[in-house]
Formats: structure tokens, sequence, C-alpha cells
């Protein structure tokens, strides 16, 4: 899961519909999607695992506003404080986080998707390895 998008749609019935015929359509897989609806709008978080271009011009194309993240997806032991921790330090090391979700629960551990607005910076406060060093196939 390596791109993520936060997409407003109009809340119209079958407008997240509508919005995953486009995407079918130019091959993006929806790996992940969740959708919230505050009144006239509806957002809808959706991962991808390829094909950030296509998504962007699906979007556009279709007029709909969002914003796009790469995730670094991160392990973290399934206790209560254990995201106030990881948020405290990416806090710490200024690093703004843009969104973030759990995407698996096993054995103690939590799987998280960070969206941040500095990869670089969050990969070395969390201890991952710098991108330059993560195989293209394995990016997250």
């Amino acid at each position: 899961m390596s791109h993520q998008f936060v997409v407003q749609l109009p809340n119209r019935p079958g407008e997240l519909s509508h919005l995953a015929r486009a995407l079918c359509a130019r091959g993006v897989n929806i790996v992940q999607i969740q959708q919230s609806t505050a009144g006239d709008f509806t957002s809808a978080r959706i991962f991808t695992d390829c094909c950030d271009d296509d998504t962007k011009d699906v979007l556009r194309g279709m007029g709909y506003p969002f914003v796009a993240h790469t995730n670094l997806t991160v392990e973290i032991e399934d206790t209560p404080c254990a995201f106030s921790e990881i948020n405290d330090r990416l806090l710490g090391a200024d690093v703004g986080l843009r969104g973030c979700c759990v995407i698996g629960r096993a054995n103690g551990v939590a799987t998280w998707a960070f969206a941040v607005d500095d990869e670089a910076r969050a990969r070395a406060v969390l201890g991952l390895p710098p991108v330059a060093d993560v195989p293209e196939a394995a990016r997250i």
C-alpha cells in the first residue's frame, strides 16, 4: 500500500461507486478504502498500490478535490498508548502527520499506515531505512 488519496466527493448515492469504476477503468487497484460523511460532502481515503499518476488523472478529470501522500507502514505494539507515543516522536522531530489508519492487527502488533509531510525525517525518527535503501518492490 504505497499511495494514499483523500478525496472530497459530493454526498450523493452512487458517487463512490462511480469513482471506483473510473479507477478500475484506468487499472488502478484499490487496496483499501474508507469513507465518512458529514453534511453535503463525503470524504474517501483510498489506498492504492500503483498508478499514482493514473489515480491523479482520474480524480482531476472527475473534478474531485484531493490530497495525495506516500505512506509509511509501521508496526507498533498494540497497546493503548503506542499510537500517541509514535505521534509524540514525530512531533518531536517536527514531522506533521497528514493521515493515518490501522491496516491490520495480529498477535499484539498493530500495523499502521502514516502519511507525513517529511518522509525522510519520519523514516529516521521511526527507525525505518531511508527510502534509497528500500527496494522498489517493497516501498511503502
